[in-house]
Formats: structure tokens, C-alpha cells, sequence
């Protein structure tokens, strides 16, 4: 079964550009690095999440691997950081996992 890792963070409105600009840090290493999970950036347009609000998620072939890309971005001194830098612009954040049901697919 393949997995969605889905990072969802609240940012204060008025400091969206600052917060912008670290996450584009964010996508450069994430492109830099062969290591490393490549991910999806949203924000919502309508829906329950407020507009200031970024998603990164991406998807993995088994639960493993997911747990994988978890532990190593929660141990990686780049990814600290960054986040570190980030982290005062944010007013929430948490992350899902989520199953693929391939059983629905069409």
C-alpha cells in the first residue's frame, strides 16, 4: 500500500513573504539533494484550511518508506535549520499520514 506524508503549516498572514522566502529554501534543497523526499507545494484556495496556510506532501510506495523520509527529515541538521528559521513565522503545524486506497482507484 502506498502512503501520502502531508505537512500542513499555518503562517501569520502578514508575514507571508518572509515565510515564503524560507520555504523557497526549502524547495532549493529539496532539488539539490538526491537524498531527499520531493514533495507538492499547495496552499488553499477554498476549503477548511485558511488561505496562509502551505502543504507539502508526498507520496511513498509503502509505510517504511514513509517512516523513512519521516526520520530523516526529523534528523537532518540542513532540515533543522531551516525549520528553525521558519518556525517564528508559523502559528501551527502538523503532519499526516495518510493511506492510498488503491481498492477506490479507477
Amino acid at each position: 500500500m502506498a502512503y501520502i506524508v502531508r505537512f500542513v503549516q499555518h503562517y501569520h498572514p502578514e508575514q507571508r513573504a518572509a515565510f515564503m522566502k524560507v520555504e523557497a529554501k526549502f524547495a532549493a534543497m529539496e532539488q539539490r539533494r538526491t537524498d531527499w523526499p520531493k514533495g507538492r507545494r499547495s496552499q488553499p484556495f477554498a476549503g477548511r484550511e485558511p488561505s496562509h496556510t502551505l502543504i507539502w506532501e508526498s507520496e511513498f510506495p509503502s509505510l517504511a518508506e514513509a517512516e523513512g523520509a519521516l526520520s530523516k527529515i526529523s534528523t537532518d541538521a540542513e532540515h533543522t535549520a531551516l525549520f528553525a528559521e521558519q518556525a517564528p513565522y508559523m502559528t501551527e503545524s502538523y503532519a499526516e499520514i495518510n493511506e492510498i486506497l488503491d481498492s477506490c482507484r479507477q
